[in-house]
């Protein structure tokens, strides 16, 4: 099955800022009825049979973030713009992505890296870029997209009130 990034708004039936009763059915559906996981957890993740984990982070009333991690197989893919962010280098995925949005190092894990017009967040242990064999430097094990303001300071978040936004 392949889950389209469509940022920053969804992924999948899973949209930012629906009711959480809403995401947490959602996500019952992404499941494999034929092969459900015992690391499922209701209204929190779900693991699908390739390996591919997705989880959800709710405030009380809302959605305000989806994080899709590195399938094991390739029987479920993540894509954005045609681009399968987990099969691809991490390398490339950045220099791919960069092509449609600003995006950068994260100044705390410079091994990770962020898209903020998009709200999308890719992530990985540690980089190794040059060495195919080490997977969890190689590629990326996770995106999360999230709600505007996800990563806001206090005073961005002041900010953003002021503003309207």
């Amino acid at each position: 099955m392949d889950f389209e990034l469509a940022p920053p708004t969804r992924v999948g039936p899973l949209q930012i800022g629906m009711p959480r009763d809403a995401a947490a059915a959602a996500l019952a559906g992404l499941r494999d009825p034929a092969k459900l996981s015992e690391s499922d957890r209701p209204g929190q993740h779900i693991v699908r049979p390739s390996g591919l984990m997705i989880s959800i982070e709710c405030t009380p009333d809302a959605l305000q973030a989806i994080e899709l991690w590195r399938p094991s197989t390739h029987t479920d893919r993540v894509m954005f713009r045609s681009l399968d962010v987990f099969a691809l280098p991490a390398r490339e995925v950045v220099q791919r992505m960069s092509e449609h949005t600003a995006i950068g190092a994260d100044p705390e894990n410079r091994a990770s890296f962020v898209a903020p017009d998009l709200l999308i967040a890719l992530w990985r242990p540690f980089a190794a870029d040059d060495e195919p064999e080490d997977d969890q430097g190689y590629y990326f094990s996770s995106v999360l997209l999230a709600k505007p303001g996800y990563y806001d300071t206090p005073a961005q978040a002041a900010e953003r009130l002021r503003q309207g936004a």
